[in-house]
């Protein structure tokens, strides 16, 4: 949400919902830009400050769990992206294939290589980029800094109970975002002219396999598939990274009276702090 000309596809609150709620970090950026967790938590914890300041009550919504761990407990300053390095990496992922990079970051960051899929090459590039430039693993960087100030965050995680349900209302949920406009953003995007498919804005689900749809690289049939499964590889990916996290609470995701029980207990934090 932070990329302008992202919308449909990053399910972005509409102008009349922004209107009557402020919204902050959205359409901040050119796609052509790229954005870390550790920006994240600088960018947040300036708006959060602000925004208590004014006597209200910050809401942090989301579902990118490092960009949370990196707000509420800070992450080491990791390097910028390397122009160089990454024309290295890609050049031996077009030789000895992305498989083998990922075994060769098995090899030296085994912990990120367990969390990261295979076919990711975005993550598996990064994991090496940063590797290759400082020496160290990208687990050991992203660990919590210990004289970050922490930052108390009440969490609460909505977690669907269903996976057989959650995979019907993902597919149904990217119909109706291409119903919405979907493909016409992401051709607009395309044409600009100045816009690759490896930049991190248009590596986003759903971006990437359209993207490749409207170069010929397989059909709409194919590219609606590949868009689904990824969307259900990366629902799986949050649900093992919530089920790791001991500090946020964990709500039924589509329980009845779930505006109700949110809104509850929004009170009741705000009441509790002060």
């Amino acid at each position: 949400m932070v990329y302008r000309g992202l919308d449909v596809g990053t399910a972005k609150p509409d102008a009349g919902t922004r209107c009557s709620v402020p919204h902050h970090l959205v359409d901040i950026l050119d796609p052509r830009e790229a954005y870390s967790a550790g920006r994240f938590a600088r960018d947040a914890r300036r708006a959060i400050a602000g925004i208590v300041a004014r006597g209200r009550l910050p809401l942090i919504v989301g579902g990118t769990l490092l960009y949370l761990r990196a707000l509420r407990e800070g992450l080491a300053e990791l390097p910028g992206a390397d122009e160089s390095v990454r024309a290295m990496i890609d050049a031996e992922a077009r030789s000895l294939g992305w498989a083998a990079l990922h075994e060769r970051l098995r090899a030296v960051d085994p912990v990120a290589a367990a969390r990261i899929d295979p076919a990711d090459r975005q993550r598996i590039q990064r994991a090496l980029e940063v590797h290759a430039l400082t020496g160290r693993p990208l687990t050991e960087l992203q660990k919590p800094v210990p004289d970050a100030a922490p930052l108390e965050i009440a969490t609460v995680a909505l977690v669907p109970d269903d996976r057989v349900d959650l995979g019907r209302r993902i597919e149904r949920r990217f119909d109706a975002m291409v119903d919405a406009g979907f493909v016409a953003e992401v051709g607009a995007l395309r044409a600009r002219g100045d816009l690759v498919p490896d930049q991190p804005a248009l590596r986003a689900v759903g971006y990437r396999q359209i993207w490749a749809h409207l170069d010929g690289a397989y059909d709409w049939s194919e590219a609606r598939r590949r868009a689904i499964v990824a969307t259900r590889q990366l629902a799986k990916r949050q649900l093992t990274w919530l089920r790791s996290d001991v500090v946020s609470e964990k709500w039924p995701a589509f329980a009845p009276d779930l505006a109700r029980r949110l809104l509850a207990y929004s009170e009741r934090f705000r009441a509790s702090a002060g």
